[in-house]
């Protein structure tokens, strides 16, 4: 990747505050002065709003944009259907939702010449894509950059790379992401994916219901968590490619394309709300107990997409960042618990303080509503006799989708190869130290 698309991707000089308006031209004199849509465009553009919520939401939610281009986005062909590979979606009815703990290694490599979109592979989720409510979990393993271009009707797409930076060419400029940032696709935004490194795998969030924001903070005050500073949008670039592009547009649970005359990237400038971003996890604002006990993990969201009943997400991100442990009475690892919540977790690098092995970076686990779990037997006894002193944890990097309903497997998911088959074997040996006074 050059210098100038670099630069461009890492957004610097255009410091995002998350949900706030923010514009950018890679144009001088690209945006009107004072007007959304004049009666003519500046330079000879079209004026589009990119609305993605509905028209009436209150304003504090609302979330639109508008993009000034060279072509207007109703300039394509008919999409036609074709294959989805290895991408399902809601609803998650082909197998019975299983109540077992379920950990999977990472995915195998894949075919040469697979990009980001044909290396997408669906685990499982919830809810329905024709209703707007729900989620999936997907990773993708690529080893080729897209020529196409990429946009999904059914949710919007949080990306986690676990191994290889990711570079995105979107309508609104570029965005570059390594292992250890978040990049976050609004739904119906394009964009293709282009890997520096050559090749890269992470983890995905299709979030089909309310837009992801910024948790609130309650007693916590002004401050912690996720800052809205650390939030950053693309600065404007466009393509202005005349020429065959395939487009690929996710629409309710399946792949359709056309052939554009164009590149539909060829936004000069925008302004608005709606913007895909980036974040990096280690600006995350750790906060945690310093007296005794230990805190829920919600205190580590760093996004919430909040559902129909207050205080209920209907998928959470969480992160496990580097942090200090300084509680004096207390288990330090994550404790013994069930759930109403349903958890996929992934691991980005290094190792997770809860577990000794078997949950490596690119794999993941799945916890379901109400299964029981907690550290491994030799985590727990290691923790049990360990001294309670100040303890950096500076060595791993974990995450977490955490969803309000069952998390359902695809079949494909859940007769992998890379699933672990005996996973439940790690609480074994937990021996029995009842005894009475």
């Amino acid at each position: 990747m050059s210098g100038d698309a670099r630069k461009a991707a890492e957004g610097l000089g255009h410091l995002s505050g998350f949900g706030n308006e923010h514009s950018s031209e890679a144009v001088p004199g690209a945006l009107p002065e004072g007007r959304n849509s004049p009666q003519r465009a500046p330079l000879g553009l079209y004026a589009e709003q990119l609305s993605g919520t509905a028209f009436t939401e209150p304003r504090a939610h609302n979330r639109r944009s508008w993009l000034y281009r060279i072509r207007p986005s109703a300039a394509h062909p008919a999409f036609t259907r074709t294959g989805n590979g290895a991408i399902r979606s809601a609803p998650f009815n082909q197998t019975v939702p299983d109540p077992n703990r379920l950990r999977w290694n990472p995915l195998p490599a894949p075919d040469g010449g697979t990009d980001f979109l044909a290396g997408l592979w669906t685990l499982g989720g919830n809810g329905d894509v024709t209703q707007r409510v729900g989620m999936a979990v997907h990773l993708y393993h690529a080893n080729a950059s897209m020529d196409r271009v990429f946009s999904d009707a059914d949710g919007e797409l949080l990306i986690v790379p676990e191994r290889g930076g990711l570079l995105l060419r979107t309508e609104f400029g570029l965005l570059h992401a390594e292992p250890g940032h978040i990049a976050l696709i609004p739904r119906g935004v394009r964009f293709r994916v282009e890997l520096p490194d050559g090749a890269a795998r992470g983890y995905v969030c299709e979030n089909y219901g309310a837009a992801f924001r910024l948790p609130e903070l309650g007693p916590i005050g002004a401050n912690g968590l996720a800052n809205a500073r650390d939030f950053r949008a693309p600065v404007a670039a466009y393509e202005d490619v005349e020429g065959p592009v395939e487009v690929v547009n996710k629409f309710c649970g399946n792949l359709w394309s056309a052939t554009y005359d164009h590149s539909p990237l060829d936004v000069v400038a925008w302004h608005g709300n709606y913007v895909p971003y980036t974040y990096d996890l280690r600006r995350f604002n750790v906060l945690g107990t310093i007296s005794y006990d230990h805190p829920d993990p919600s205190v580590f969201t760093v996004l919430t997409a909040p559902s129909d009943t207050p205080g209920v997400a209907g998928v959470d991100f969480v992160v496990f960042a580097p942090r200090w442990l300084v509680g004096e009475d207390t288990f330090r690892p994550p404790y013994f618990h069930r759930n109403v919540m349903s958890e996929y977790m992934g691991l980005i690098e290094g190792a997770y303080d809860a577990k000794a092995e078997g949950f490596v970076p690119g794999g993941g686990s799945l916890h379901t509503m109400m299964s029981a779990h907690g550290p491994d037997r030799e985590t727990f006894e290691k923790a049990s006799a360990a001294e309670l002193r100040p303890q950096k944890i500076d060595d791993g990097l974990a995450f977490m989708f955490e969803t309000r309903w069952p998390v359902s497997l695809t079949p494909q998911a859940a007769r992998a190869e890379h699933l672990q088959q005996h996973y439940d074997d790690v609480w074994q040996g937990l021996e029995r130290h009842f005894r009475t006074l």
